[in-house]
């Protein structure tokens, strides 16, 4: 694997911390002027070997593959819903105009939008839990929720969506019949 490039960027104004972040293709990494050059590359490494950690933390391995996403879902039907949800199919689809993810329950079938495949483990298992809750209860009404928010980060996620629809001007919700008032707005 190719090394990534590094621009180091040297503050007078920074007196301790070091942060690194991904700007594109390249890493820069934030550093106080005052370092010395060894102490800047023992630095860039930590810095590129934390960054990579905690990218790696992010990425759901479910994003590999569409067996690799039904082994996920049978993961969290366990985890979040009693086991309950069983889907027969689950698979990621070209990018979708107004959803995330479907569910077809007569069939209980899957389809996860490849736009999720970036985002962070955590949004992609809500979306997951979401649909999966369909297989128990088809429409967005108390009963669904319920389910749903056996997922600890659901709010979290839901914000996460909602901003990244919003930057993106794409106007994908996740709700097309929220019954319940607070996920109307979803």
């Amino acid at each position: 694997m190719a090394e990534p490039q590094v621009e180091v960027r040297r503050s007078k104004r920074r007196r301790q911390t070091v942060s690194a972040y991904r700007d594109g293709d390249k890493i820069v990494v934030l550093l106080p002027a005052r370092m010395s050059r060894a102490e800047e590359k023992r630095w860039v490494a930590d810095m590129l070997s934390r960054l990579q950690r905690s990218e790696t933390r992010r990425r759901s391995p479910a994003r590999e593959s569409d067996e690799a996403l039904i082994q996920r879902c049978l993961e969290l039907s366990a985890r979040y819903l009693d086991g309950r949800a069983q889907p027969r199919g689950v698979r990621w689809v070209p990018p979708m105009r107004t959803r995330w993810a479907s569910c077809t329950p007569s069939e209980a079938t899957i389809r996860v939008s490849q736009r999720l495949r970036d985002v962070p483990g955590w949004v992609l298992d809500y979306v997951l839990v979401h649909e999966l809750a369909h297989l128990l209860v088809p429409g967005h009404g108390a009963d669904f929720w319920k389910w749903v928010r056996r997922y600890p980060k659901t709010e979290r996620a839901i914000g996460y969506l909602e901003g990244i629809s919003a930057a993106a001007q794409l106007g994908i919700g996740l709700d097309d019949d929220a019954e319940e008032p607070e996920a109307a707005a979803r």
